[in-house]
């Protein structure tokens, strides 16, 4: 497939790759900025990929959309892939024409997210892709990188485990545009009503959005399906409100500056390696301050010393 061929080549720490793949987005370009990116994630055991699943049904089979799923696992420490597999735990939707499944390793890349996920994000509108759902990894301090990348930030959470408002993080509670109290069924109904009740009166606490939109919280069960639909005419609300008030294309242009930013700190660190003089350097101080001969401080000012030199 063309589109998997594309990512991998992005993907690529190559550096005869990386060239191409320069060319390659800029190709691109003008095909990109018209899907719906919307960025998910939640605590360990909220069911992203099976909420996933059940909304990207709902999008092709109900909306008559199309959908890409750019889902980012966990990597493993001795082999660099992935340990989860999404792609297995999206069984209905890895098997429809209309939906591209992507799973990624992290490989210890910081925010929940993959190296590459805003090129493939890219890639995957210029293939004509109009719904974008990006999985991370869990939730944390690290995971608020996807807002940094998306349209609608979506906060999955559980109800019944314990008191919910513990598990609030106000650095994610501040930038989410929408949450979900996710296994809304059975006997755990009352609980996730409960639990909506609580999060929404949270959410009132904290300063109003400046683009004049109030997160919802809402209730759903991916297994049969309640409340999917009224999850996704939240986020094309959010959309209509932001486009209609401009703040949408001011996300974007953050966004693209972030990014730029982004690149240049990467950049700079491969430079940094690939310098002889610091990698000569670099396993002599490595020893000192592992020996507590030398602070790190010290040892970093002399790499950088070395470089300038």
């Amino acid at each position: 497939m063309i589109l998997a061929r594309a990512i991998t080549v992005i993907e690529s720490d190559l550096p005869s790759d990386g060239e191409l793949a320069a060319q390659l987005l800029d190709r691109i370009l003008p095909h990109t900025g018209q899907s719906l990116r919307v960025g998910i994630t939640g605590v360990p055991g909220a069911g992203k990929s099976t909420f996933i699943d059940a909304l990207g049904m709902h999008l092709i089979h109900d909306c008559g959309e199309n959908v890409a799923v750019l889902s980012v696992d966990p990597s493993s420490p001795i082999s660099g892939g992935s340990i989860l597999g999404d792609k297995t735990r999206m069984e209905r939707l890895a098997i429809e024409d209309r939906a591209f499944i992507r799973p990624s390793p992290s490989r210890g890349h910081l925010g929940g997210v993959a190296r590459h996920t805003r090129e493939t994000i890219l890639l995957c509108e210029a293939a004509g892709y109009r719904n974008i759902l990006v999985e991370t990894v869990g939730v944390g301090q690290s995971e608020t990188a996807v807002r940094s990348m998306t349209d609608f930030f979506l906060l999955l959470m559980l109800a019944g485990a314990g008191d919910e408002l513990q598990g609030m993080k106000r650095g994610i509670i501040e930038m989410v545009d929408g949450m979900v109290i996710n296994k809304a069924d059975g006997d755990n109904k009352k609980k996730a009503e409960r639990a909506r009740i609580e999060y929404a009166h949270a959410l009132h606490l904290f300063p109003a959005s400046a683009d004049g939109w109030t997160p919802p919280v809402l209730t759903c069960s991916s297994l049969n399906g309640e409340g999917i639909a009224e999850v996704w005419r939240m986020v094309l609300d959010h959309r209509q409100l932001l486009e209609g008030n401009g703040f949408l294309a001011q996300r974007r242009s953050r966004q693209a500056l972030e990014w730029l930013n982004e690149l240049v700190i990467m950049g700079l660190e491969e430079l940094f390696r690939a310098n002889r003089s610091v990698a000569s350097r670099l396993p002599h101080l490595q020893e000192e301050v592992r020996n507590g001969h030398m602070t790190p401080f010290a040892a970093s000012r002399e790499l950088l010393r070395t470089l300038r030199e």
